[in-house]
Order: structure tokens, then sequence, then C-alpha cells
């Protein structure tokens, strides 16, 4: 028992010396403001939770790349503010009190180490000023509701706090995105000036990485010049190794629409089809061209004016883009250029008449045969919905006949994984194959050839088994469409039993029986 108590103690001690040393080894790099803080927070009670500890500049964290740094040091400081908040609204005037504290420190400790990394623009300087002011006044009053159990003092408290609170987060914000914005600008200072392949390259890389953390910081980058930056290169042909890395830069920017408008600008669309119909570009590159057509020309995006220019380069691009899904190395370059494709093909009717004359139906379904190609459910998702939407032209339909059961294997698409985005583009593969069925079989040949390859029971399976099309009621209403039109041209392919519930109901009774249905009754 003694010997047992003895180690316990020898353990204890252990672990208080170690987090004691600990403490006394990052105090050495924190600055004198931070030691300050942490005086006038005891007493030094254990948080519930451990990521509002101090984050110090240690060398490891010196080393980093500033921006990285930057918003490492912000996201902490907005975790902490956001704690507020919410110990504001349940009245934990302890808690409230410590962390403001302790966002007062990280504030001071990120100003200090920001402006000792850079020299501060003079109007940055006044938002830090303003906001070390606030965020000490917040530490004062948020200590005065401490020693105080009075239910009216308290409740004018909570009013003051809460705004203090919300001026303090949007001054941060306003002074981060400051921050943010001058070393965007030393980057594409750094792309303009620079001859060296290996500083642009870096500076290309922050802005990348920089672009993974949200339209907010796609935003700021696209409006202090980035994609006209990148452009430049992309017009030099010393500097042919770059495009690649800087079309998918351009890429991340434009999900936003300030990305587009200054693609617009620089007559971005013109120097992304020089790209993809130039025979010497790498593939790499032309992907990543790809990749930046299928962007602008996403439907999510609201702002259709940058559309103009594209129209008149569509026919090189459209070329451009088929020629790379047929010459493809591998899944990746396939993905995005039929990516941008099916975009194309979605705002405007020319294209689908292009893809048409360029054998495009042929190229894609023998595309779906090759596993090198197309690998993924995504692939198959960007190519059946290429179809559905050439589908709508009469012209489609003799194109299909040629390539006999490709679109029917489609509808028996499932997903090789657990993995939901998978199961959920399986979904969109067999609905979008559902409608192309649809479409084509106003053609009674199409529809007679669907017959004889069997496309009649696997219609039929999916609508009245919920797990084969993923409980998915999109694929169950493309289903019933797509068997009542092969019914209207061809009544004796369907049994008398399927046609009673399947295609004599409306639509939604059909519908309603089919999604109720737990088992299979084939």
């Amino acid at each position: 028992f003694f010997k047992s108590c003895k180690k316990k103690s020898k353990r204890m001690h252990s672990l208080q010396v170690d987090s004691v040393q600990r403490w006394m080894e990052d105090l050495r790099h924190m600055t004198e403001v931070e030691c300050m803080c942490v005086l006038q927070a005891k007493p030094i009670g254990v948080e519930e939770d451990t990521q509002g500890e101090l984050i110090v500049a240690t060398g490891d964290h010196v080393a980093r790349n500033n921006l990285q740094t930057l918003l490492r040091r912000a996201l902490v400081v907005s975790t902490e503010l956001g704690k507020m908040f919410q110990r504001l609204e349940k009245g934990r005037w302890q808690r409230v009190h410590s962390t403001a504290v302790r966002a007062n420190c990280h504030v001071r400790s990120l100003v200090h180490e920001y402006s000792t990394a850079r020299n501060t623009p003079a109007e940055m300087q006044k938002y830090e000023k303003s906001l070390l002011e606030k965020c000490m006044e917040l530490t004062t009053i948020t200590e005065r509701c401490l020693h105080t159990e009075d239910e009216f003092f308290l409740k004018s408290m909570r009013e003051a706090i809460h705004e203090i609170l919300t001026d303090v987060s949007d001054s941060f914000s306003h002074m981060i995105d400051m921050a943010l914005a001058n070393e965007i600008q030393i980057l594409i200072r750094q792309i303009e000036s620079s001859d060296s392949v290996y500083t642009i390259g870096s500076a290309i890389s922050n802005l990348l990485s920089l672009t993974q953390d949200g339209p907010q910081l796609c935003r700021i980058i696209a409006k202090e010049g980035a994609v006209v930056a990148l452009f430049k290169i992309c017009r030099q042909d010393c500097f042919s190794d770059l495009y690649a890395h800087a079309l998918r830069t351009v890429a991340s920017i434009c999900c936003v629409e300030e990305g587009i408008n200054q693609l617009e600008k620089v007559d971005g669309i013109l120097c992304l089809a020089d790209i993809l119909t130039d025979g010497n570009s790498a593939e790499a590159a032309r992907a990543e061209a790809a990749a930046v057509v299928a962007q602008i020309t996403s439907p999510h995006h609201t702002s259709t004016q940058h559309l103009g220019s594209f129209l008149e380069s569509m026919q090189d691009i459209v070329t451009a883009l088929i020629k790379l899904c047929e010459s493809a190395s591998c899944g990746e370059v396939f993905l995005l250029a039929s990516a941008a494709l099916a975009n194309i093909t979605f705002f405007d009717s020319m294209a689908c008449e292009i893809l048409l004359q360029l054998n495009a139906i042929h190229i894609l379904l023998q595309s779906c045969k090759d596993r090198q190609r197309v690998d993924t459910p995504y692939s198959k998702d960007q190519v059946v919905t290429i179809l559905a939407n050439l589908s709508v032209l009469e012209q489609s339909s003799s194109e299909v006949l040629q390539e006999k059961g490709i679109l029917l294997q489609l509808l028996g698409e499932k997903p090789s994984s657990s993995s939901p985005s998978e199961g959920a583009a399986c979904e969109r593969v067999q609905q979008k194959a559902a409608v192309t069925l649809a479409r084509l079989s106003r053609d009674p040949d199409v529809a007679q050839t669907a017959i004889q390859l069997q496309a009649v029971p696997r219609l039929i399976e999916l609508c009245r088994s919920p797990a084969e099309r993923n409980n998915s009621d999109s694929v169950l209403v493309a289903c019933l469409a797509a068997l009542r039109r092969l019914a209207a041209g061809c009544p004796d392919s369907i049994e008398a039993a399927d046609h009673q519930q399947l295609i004599k109901p409306r639509l939604v009774d059909s519908f309603l029986l089919c999604s109720n249905m737990e088992e299979s009754f084939v």
C-alpha cells in the first residue's frame, strides 16, 4: 500500500514539474502584455474547454507563413468571442470575464506579432489602437460584474457588454481583413515583379492556400488584383510551367462573382481559349483551364454578364474540351473537361449543336468503357448530364442508337463505398440516365431498342425497390416518367400488374405507392 502511494506521489510530482516547466518555457516566448493579462486573470482555474489555451509564438510558429499564422490566430480570437456571446446569454459572469481576459490577451499578442513582422499601414494602426482600447474596456466592465449580485445592475451590464462585444467582433474582423489584404498585396507584388519561377510559384501556392479558407478571403484576393496578376503569368511563355498552378488558383478565386468580374476585365476567357486550343500546352495546364471554364459557367452563379464574351470563343472552347475528354490520360483530367462541357450545355443550345457535330455522344459513351478515364460516379454524372441536355435535340436519337446499351448501364450505377457523396453521385447518374431515356424514347426506334435491351425491367426495379435507388425520390420520378414514355409507344412491353400500379394511375399516385414500398416486389 505504502509503495503504491509513494509511486502515485512521484507520478503526481512528475506531472506538476512537467507542466510548470512547460509553462516556464512558454513564458520566454510570450510578450510582456501577455504576461500581464495572465496575471490579471488569477485565480487560474481549469476551464472545461482547452481550445481557449494561449497559443504563443514559439519558434515553430514563427517559421510558418505569416498568412497561415494570421488566420490561425484570428480563428482563436473569433472562437473566444463566440464563447463570450454564449456565456453572456447564460449569465455565467466568471466565465465571461475569464474569456474576456483571454480574448484581450490573444488580440494584443496578435497585434504585437503582426506589427513586429510587418510595417503596419497607418489606417490599420488606427484600427489596432481602437480595438485594443475596446478589448481593455471589455475586460474592465466584465470584472465589475463579478463583485455584485444586483440583478438590475447585471441586466444593464449584459446589454452594455453585448454592445461592446459586437463592436469588438466587427472591429476585429475588419482589422483582420485589412491585414490579410496587406499580406495578399505583398504576394501579388512578388508575382508581378519577380523573374524567379520558384518565388512566383511560392507566392501562387500561398494564394491558393488562402482561397481554401472561404469565399470572404476569395473576395479580398480578387479585390486586390490577384486574377489580373495570374493571367499575366499565363500569357508569358517563359512561365509555361506555372500555367497549371496559376489557373488552379484562378478557378478557386472565381467561386465568387468578384473573381469572375476580374477575369472578364482582363479578357481571361480569350486566354483560356488560347491555352485549351494550343497543342503545345501541357495537359495539366489545359485541364486547369477547363476547371476555370467549369467554375465560371457554373449554374450556381447568379450573374451571367461574363457569358457574353464567352459565347464569342465557345466554338473553340467546346471543340478543345471534347478533344481533351477523348485524349485524357487520367480520370481527373476527364472529370474537369466533362464538367466544363456539362455546364456549358446548360446555358446555350448552340453548344449542344456543336457537340453533336463533333461526335460528342460517341466519344463520351465510349469513354464510359475506359476505366482509366471514367473511374468514378462523379465523371459519369458529368457525362449523363451532357447526354440529358443533348437529348432535347431530335438528331441526338440516331447518335445514341449507335451506342446500344451504354446508357442503360448508367441506370445500373451503384456506389462502390458507403460514402454519402458517392451515393448522391450515383443517384444523379440514375436520375439523369432515366431522364435522357425518357426524352429519347419519343423516337419509336429508340424506344424499341431500349425495350429490346431490357430497359423496362431495370426501370421497374428502380421504381419498386427503394434500396436500388438509394431511397431517392428524384430517381423514382424520372423512372416512372421513362416507363410511361416507353409504355405509350409499346404497351405490350409492360405486364398487366406493373401497368396497373405504375402506368395507369396518376403519376403522383404511382409515386406515393412506390415511395412507401420497403421491399422489392419483383
